[in-house]
């Protein structure tokens, strides 16, 4: 059963990043919880609640076209009616790459759905050893 659910949980992200590399947030905003908590590391303050990370998605709307990408060494623990998930971000546009950090933690819903509850991203710094 954990393994299906972690196979499930890395299928709705990478669906989710799908349709968010071509410019459509409909995929999170599907997934995403009404009391979702949202960190996002250009914004002093999180985003509480779908409806605001609705008004913060539609600035993205059309706009996001990411080349290519990768989910690098996605983890995902499951502990009751939750999971969380973790990876590295890589993606690649117009030449350019970039990498964040993710974590999204999912509840599991009434009629077995699974909803992001949080969402965290980070920039990845380079080493300074």
């Amino acid at each position: 059963m954990e393994k299906e659910i972690k196979t499930t949980i890395i299928a709705l992200e990478k669906q989710a990043l799908e349709l968010w590399n071509n410019g459509n947030p409909d995929g999170f905003l599907e997934l995403s919880s009404d009391d979702v908590v949202y960190f996002d590391p250009v914004y002093e303050k999180k985003f509480v609640g779908k409806k605001a990370l609705e008004d913060y998605y539609e600035g993205f709307r059309g706009k996001n076209k990411i080349d290519s990408y990768d989910m690098i060494e996605p983890i995902v623990q499951v502990i009751q009616e939750c999971a969380v998930l973790m990876y590295d971000y890589e993606a690649r546009q117009d030449g350019q790459r970039y990498r964040m950090h993710c974590t999204e933690v999912y509840k599991l819903e009434t009629l077995g759905q699974w909803k992001i509850v949080h969402t965290h991203w980070s920039f990845v710094l380079p080493n300074k050893a």
